[in-house]
C-alpha cells in the first residue's frame, strides 16, 4: 500500500514538473515580445501581465504541494521502516518464548528414566523383639522402648528398688557420713530418673517412626511423579516445605537424644566427683582416726609384751 502511494506521488511530481516546464516556456516567450507593447495584432500574440502573475503564484503552490508530497513520502517511509523494526523485535520475542515453550514441553514429556528412584534406600529404626523372658519382668521394659508408654514402671520392674526410707544408723552418723550417704542416695534417684526418661524418649521415637516412613516415602512418590498437577511452581514449593519440616522433626528427635546423652554424663562426672571427694574427707581424717584407734591399742599391746618379759 505504502508503495502504491509513492508511485501515485511520484506520477503527480512529474506531471506538475511538466507543467512547470511549460509554463516557463510561455511566459519567457511572452516577455520576448513585450517590447512590441501589450498586443501585436499582426502576429496574433497577446500578453497579459496580470493572468502571468497568475501563473507564478500557481508554479508556487504547484512547488509548496510537491515539497509537501515529498515530505509525505518521507514520512510514510519512515513508518515503513518502524513498522518493519516492530514486526522484527515482534517475531525474535515470539521465537524466544517458542523456544522456552518447546524447553518445557520437552521436560513434561522427558522419558520415565528421569524420573526413577535415584535415592538410596534407608534402613529404618528397628522395634526390639522379645527374645526371652525368664523372670516374667522384661516384657513391660521392651515394650516401653519400643512405644514410649510406662517407662517408669518398666524401669523399675527390671532394676533393684530403692529402699522406701534412709539407711539404719544414718541419723547417728557423723556429718561427713551423712553428706557420703546421701550424695550417693541422690546419685541413685538422678541416675533412674536419667534412665526413665532416656527409655521413653527412645521408645517415642521409634512409636513414630512408621508414621515418619509413611511420610517420606510419599514425599518420594510426588518428588518422581509425571503427573502435571505435581510439577507445577507451588507443588515444588510446597514439598521443599515438607522436605523442611522432615528435617526439623528429625533434628528434634536428635536433640532429645543429645540431651539425654548429656545427662548421662553429668551423672558419670558426679560419680567421679563424689568419690574423690570422700577419698579426700578420708584422708584428711586419717590421722587423728589413728592417733585415737589405732595407736591406744598398738601401745597397749606393747605394755603387755613388756610386762610378760
Amino acid at each position: 500500500m505504502l508503495q502504491e502511494r509513492y508511485h501515485t506521488h511520484r506520477k503527480r511530481k512529474d506531471k506538475a514538473v511538466k507543467n512547470l516546464i511549460l509554463t516557463t516556456l510561455v511566459i519567457g516567450l511572452a516577455m520576448a515580445l513585450q517590447p512590441a507593447a501589450y498586443a501585436q495584432f499582426g502576429s496574433g500574440i497577446v500578453f497579459d501581465p496580470t493572468q502571468a502573475g497568475h501563473a507564478v503564484t500557481q508554479i508556487e503552490h504547484e512547488e509548496q504541494s510537491i515539497a509537501n508530497e515529498a515530505q509525505q513520502i518521507q514520512q510514510g517511509q519512515q513508518i515503513f521502516t518502524n513498522t518493519v523494526k516492530i514486526a522484527t523485535t515482534a517475531l525474535q520475542a515470539y521465537n524466544v518464548a517458542k523456544q522456552q515453550y518447546e524447553l518445557t514441553h520437552q521436560m513434561i514429556l522427558a522419558p520415565r528414566m528421569l524420573y526413577a528412584r535415584f535415592l538410596s534406600p534407608t534402613s529404618d529404626l528397628l522395634l526390639l523383639q522379645q527374645i526371652s523372658n525368664t523372670y516374667g519382668n522384661s516384657m513391660g521394659w521392651l515394650n516401653s522402648a519400643n512405644t514410649g508408654k510406662g517407662a517408669a514402671a518398666a524401669y523399675q520392674q527390671v532394676s533393684v528398688p530403692n529402699t522406701a526410707h534412709v539407711l539404719p544408723g544414718y541419723s547417728t552418723s557423723s556429718v561427713a557420713g551423712q553428706m557420703q550417704i546421701a550424695a550417693q542416695g541422690a546419685t541413685v534417684d538422678i541416675t533412674d530418673s536419667v534412665m526413665t526418661n532416656n527409655l521413653q524418649a527412645l521408645g517415642m521415637i521409634r512409636a513414630n517412626q512408621t508414621a515418619r516412613q509413611t511420610d517420606i516415602a510419599n514425599f518420594e512418590a510426588a518428588t518422581q511423579s509425571q503427573d502435571v498437577s505435581q510439577q507445577t511452581i507451588m507443588a515444588e514449593l510446597q514439598r521443599i516445605n515438607q522436605a523442611l519440616l522432615l528435617q526439623l522433626r528429625t533434628q528434634q528427635d536428635a536433640n532429645q537424644i543429645n540431651a539425654n546423652l548429656a545427662l548421662q554424663q553429668i551423672v558419670a562426672q558426679k560419680q567421679q566427683q563424689d568419690a574423690m571427694k570422700s577419698a579426700f574427707r578420708d584422708s584428711a581424717g586419717y590421722e587423728s582416726y589413728y592417733n585415737a584407734n589405732i595407736t591406744t591399742t598398738s601401745g597397749g599391746a606393747a605394755n603387755l609384751l613388756t610386762q610378760a618379759y
